[in-house]
């Protein structure tokens, strides 16, 4: 006995009808009867395929603006019923039911809906009853119903039903895929619903409950270290870095999208002037604005050539012709761009290896970011660089004369920079770019030491930024002797008198923030 399982009645019910045509059209080909709803039905039988509407299935019209089509015995019957086993199908034949061997649906677009900034009433409308309930009875009932959810499988399912019908074992991969595919739905809906209707007061910066969803885009070689496995997971959207698309090179690596993603982070956290930012290890080793990106890549470079060595570069504008000229005369294992020049993907594709990605539209600025605990996940809002601390016009000068047009614009610079490198962080720059990084350091000496043997005789006259408050005067001090001109920082220490006296005695002015960016 063949292990397929022969499609003879399919019931069709989609909101996305790419490929709705060719599937009815292949379906009444192969003597597939077809049974269809609403504005489904309406597009197969202009079509000319013939097709039998559900209401006259389930004897009961459509009603309530298409709120209730599908919700009924007759059709849940007929998808829910097991005919393997022989009371079922004596049911069937008592209740005169004929079963469904195929059911193909998708959802109403929910997700996109909300998106698009529609009001809470057209949302609302926009949530699918009948077609979860359809394809979650069909799932559960796989060993006697094959269910569809992706148009993209439609010429696969035209073969299998022409080679005799399903194998359990498609069967089975089907049902798997129609509930992750109601799953995601249900997540995304539930989401929102608590971010409308919080039990509390509406103030709440986090919701009280949430869900994600992720689907594997691509299995990795491996993760940080070759005996760890990875892959890359994107949500519904594959929006950013999940879905940018590679134009060139190998394959991307975990440590790749980790380098990436914080080199998109960081050029894109200077507004609209052109901006590059070389990363290696989560960490800057480069970052400056400039008149335009070849400028800005020239000073970025210039922070430290020694780390940029392989260094993952991304930019906030068009890759240039000029900067691709740049960047192809250094080792650079991945290139981050919303787009390129005409002229420059060719210079970089002389370099075999290169990964050249394309993040194509907006940046998402908003969101929240997760970290995995053990037993948990902490959530918090972005650090988008966008406190009100973070604006030069509300920081309060402690010490000093007020900076130059000039100094100001560098110290908003590092500011702004410094967000980027993990803490404890200390940001020496100059005519806006990075001279010195002191990153990842336990203690705020020595990621001041460690900034100034960076920038060597460029920390003369350069700006320095931290991104917390210096808990004493000494790491301060290491940056006053070494002939910094101007300082911003958090403030909030207790010894934040002893720490502005030491600014005051060396004749430096200090601005304090009031806000602390740390990244770890």
């Amino acid at each position: 006995m063949s292990e397929r399982r022969p499609v003879r009645r399919a019931l069709i019910s989609v909101y996305d009808k790419a490929g709705l045509l060719d599937l009815a059209t292949g379906l009444h080909a192969a003597g597939v009867e077809i049974v269809s709803t609403g504005s489904t039905a309406q597009r197969i039988a202009d079509a000319g395929v013939p097709v039998t509407p559900v209401e006259e299935v389930t004897g009961f019209p459509e009603c309530f603006d298409g709120r209730v089509k599908t919700l009924h015995p007759r059709v849940h019957a007929g998808l829910l019923a097991d005919t393997r086993k022989d009371e079922h199908v004596v049911q069937l034949e008592q209740l005169n039911i004929a079963p469904f061997d195929l059911l193909v649906s998708n959802l109403y677009p929910f997700r996109e809906t909300v998106a698009s900034g529609a009001s809470r009433d057209e949302a609302v409308e926009q949530i699918d009853i009948g077609g979860p309930a359809m394809v979650r009875a069909s799932a559960k009932n796989h060993e006697s119903v094959a269910v569809v959810v992706e148009p993209s499988r439609y010429e696969w399912v035209l073969e299998q039903v022409a080679a005799g019908g399903f194998v359990v074992a498609d069967r089975r991969r089907l049902a798997a895929d129609a509930f992750r595919h109601t799953a995601a739905y249900d997540v995304s809906v539930a989401t929102w619903m608590g971010e409308q209707f919080s039990a509390g007061d509406g103030t709440e910066a986090t919701p009280e409950w949430f869900g994600a969803t992720w689907t594997r885009e691509r299995a990795l070689r491996y993760g940080e270290n070759p005996h760890q496995a990875a892959a890359l997971y994107a949500d519904g959207g594959a929006t950013g870095l999940a879905g940018a698309e590679q134009l060139h090179g190998k394959e991307m690596s975990y440590n790749n999208y980790v380098d990436a993603d914080a080199a998109w982070r960081a050029a894109h956290d200077h507004g609209d002037r052109p901006t590059v930012a070389v990363i290696k290890h989560a960490n800057p080793c480069g970052i400056a604005v400039g008149a335009d990106v070849a400028e800005a890549h020239r000073k970025a470079h210039a922070t430290d050539p020694v780390s940029a060595f392989g260094g993952v570069v991304a930019v906030n504008g068009e890759v240039s012709v000029a900067m691709a000229e740049q960047v192809a005369e250094i080792f650079t294992e991945v290139v981050v761009a919303p787009s390129y020049a005409d002229g420059a993907l060719e210079v970089l594709q002389r370099k075999k290896n290169v990964r050249l990605l394309r993040i194509p539209g907006e940046v998402a600025r908003g969101g929240t970011e997760l970290r995995p605990i053990s037993g948990g996940v902490l959530v918090q809002q972005r650090d988008l660089v966008d406190a009100a601390g973070d604006d030069p016009a509300a920081w309060k000068l402690v010490t000093g004369d007020p900076a130059s047009p000039e100094l100001l614009a560098d110290l908003a610079f590092a500011w702004r920079a410094c967000r980027a490198v993990k803490s404890n962080a200390i940001l020496l720059a100059h005519d806006g770019a990075a001279v010195g990084v002191g990153m990842g350091q336990v203690n705020r000496v020595d990621a001041a030491k460690l900034a100034v043997e960076r920038a060597g005789d460029r920390v003369r006259g350069a700006v320095v930024a931290s991104d917390a408050f210096f808990p004493f005067p000494d790491g301060l001090e290491v940056l006053l002797d070494a002939g910094v001109a101007a300082v911003v920082q958090p403030g909030g220490s207790v010894r934040d008198e002893q720490v502005v006296a030491a600014c005051a005695k060396a004749g430096v002015p200090m601005y304090l923030t009031g806000t602390r960016h740390f990244a770890h």
